[in-house]
C-alpha cells in the first residue's frame, strides 16, 4: 500500500455521536442520560420531550448517522483503505461503551475517533473525550487491554465540509421569489451555549471574546458567505446568531437568538432571509424543531419569507474529508511529512487538544488529549 493510503497506526474508525430516542418510550430515558447527575425531575422532563414527541418520538440523528455510517464504509472501501467504521454514541444505543468493547474484544489496538461536532467548544468536543475516558476506564475495569483512541481535529474549514454547505444556500436562495432573492439576508445558526463557557474554549490565549467557538463560526459563516456572493455577483448581509438555548436564565448565553434576528430583519425591512444551519452536521432535533419548525412559525407570523438550508449530513464530499482527516492524522502519527487541509484564515486545528482547553465544569478525565492518561 503506497504512503497516501496507509492508515498506519490506525486499525479502524468510531464515528461517535450523541445519539437520540427512536420511539416515544425511548424519550424520558434518553434525557435521563443527557442530563445525568442534574437532579431534574421526570415530570420536568416530559414536558422537554414535548419537541421529541411532536415528532413521534424519534429524533432524526441516529437515522442520519447510519446513513453516514454507510457512506463512511462505502468511501473507504472504493478509494482506501479499507478500514472498519464502527458507530457508538454517549446518550443511547449503540452505546459507546458497547462500541469500544465490541472493538477491543475484535482486535483493534489503535482507534481513530470521529465526532459530529466540528468545532471547539466543552460540549463539542472536551465532553466526548471525556465520555471516551468513561468508557475506557470502564473496560480496564473489566480486564480488558484497552486500545489508544485518537480523536480527529476539529474540521469546520475542511472544504468537505464547508462546500456541501454553499450549495445548500445557493439552492435555498433559487427556492425564493425572485423579488426578494438579490435582497434576502444570510442567518449562520449554531447552538447557543453559556458565554463562559465560549470564551474558554480552545487554547484561551489564542482567541478573543467567545473562544475558539464563536471565532470558528464566523470563520466558517464568512467562507460561505464569501463563495456565494463569488457565485452570485451579489453581496448579502449576514450575521452569526445562535438557537437552542437552555438553562437556566440567570446565566449570559450567546446571543442574539434566530427567532430574535428574525424579528430584527423583519423591522429593518429585509425581504427575506436563508437560515443557514453551520453548527450542526446533521438534521436532528435542534434544526427539525428549532429552525424548520419554531424560527420558521417566526418568520410566517412576521411575514418574512424563509428557507432553511441544508445541513453536510451524508454529502460524498464530507465522508471524503473524513477519509482525508484518517489518512493526514496516520501520516502525522507516523511522523511522515504532512500538509493538512483547510480553508480560510484560521487554518487546521491541533491534532491534540492541549491541557486546559475547553476546560471540564469539574475537573474529569479525558481521552485523546494532552492530559490524557490514556496515551
Amino acid at each position: 500500500m503506497s504512503d497516501e493510503r496507509d492508515p498506519a497506526p490506525y486499525d479502524a474508525l468510531l464515528l461517535l455521536s450523541f445519539g437520540g430516542p427512536e420511539g416515544p418510550d425511548d424519550v424520558v430515558p434518553f434525557l435521563e442520560n443527557v442530563t445525568r447527575g442534574r437532579g431534574i425531575p421526570t415530570e420536568r422532563l416530559k414536558e422537554v420531550g414535548q419537541h421529541y414527541f411532536l415528532f413521534g418520538g424519534v429524533s432524526p440523528i441516529n437515522g442520519q448517522n447510519r446513513e453516514l455510517l454507510t457512506a463512511l464504509r462505502q468511501e473507504f472501501a472504493a478509494h482506501g483503505p479499507d478500514l472498519p467504521v464502527h458507530w457508538g454514541n454517549r446518550n443511547w444505543a449503540p452505546y459507546l461503551t458497547d462500541t469500544l468493547r465490541e472493538m477491543t474484544t475484535a482486535g483493534y489496538r489503535r482507534i481513530a475517533v470521529l465526532t459530529t461536532s466540528a468545532y471547539a467548544s466543552y460540549s463539542g468536543c472536551r465532553q466526548y473525550r471525556e465520555n471516551l475516558a468513561d468508557a475506557l476506564a470502564t473496560l480496564a475495569a473489566e480486564g480488558l487491554d484497552v486500545p489508544r483512541v485518537d480523536k480527529l481535529r476539529h474540521y469546520f474549514n475542511h472544504p468537505g465540509f464547508v462546500r456541501p454547505m454553499v450549495e445548500g444556500v445557493l439552492a435555498s436562495l433559487a427556492e425564493l421569489p425572485d423579488a426578494v432573492r438579490d435582497g434576502a439576508r444570510l442567518a449562520f445558526t449554531t447552538h447557543s451555549i453559556p458565554t463562559a463557557a465560549a470564551d474558554t474554549s480552545g487554547p484561551v490565549a489564542e482567541h478573543g471574546d467567545g473562544g475558539a467557538y464563536v471565532r470558528q463560526h464566523l470563520e466558517v459563516a464568512r467562507l460561505i458567505a464569501d463563495a456565494v456572493r463569488e457565485e452570485t455577483g451579489v453581496d448579502r448581509p449576514w450575521r452569526l446568531v445562535y438557537q437552542s438555548r437552555s438553562g437556566a436564565p440567570h446565566i449570559p448565553w450567546l446571543e442574539p437568538d434566530i427567532c430574535d434576528h428574525l424579528e430584527e430583519l423583519h423591522a429593518e425591512g429585509a425581504p427575506a432571509a436563508v437560515m443557514v444551519p453551520i453548527g450542526f452536521v446533521s438534521d436532528h432535533m435542534e434544526v427539525l424543531y428549532d429552525l424548520d419548525t419554531e424560527a420558521t412559525a417566526k418568520a410566517a407570523e412576521l411575514g418574512l419569507p424563509v428557507r432553511r438550508s441544508a445541513t453536510v449530513g451524508a454529502d460524498p464530499r464530507f465522508a471524503a474529508a473524513v477519509r482525508e482527516l484518517v489518512l493526514e492524522r496516520a501520516a502525522a502519527e507516523r511522523g511522515t511529512p504532512v500538509k493538512p487541509c483547510a480553508l480560510g484564515a484560521l487554518g487546521p486545528s491541533h491534532d491534540l487538544c492541549p491541557v486546559g482547553c475547553c476546560p471540564a465544569r469539574a475537573p474529569r478525565p479525558a481521552a485523546a488529549g494532552a492530559d490524557s492518561p490514556w496515551a
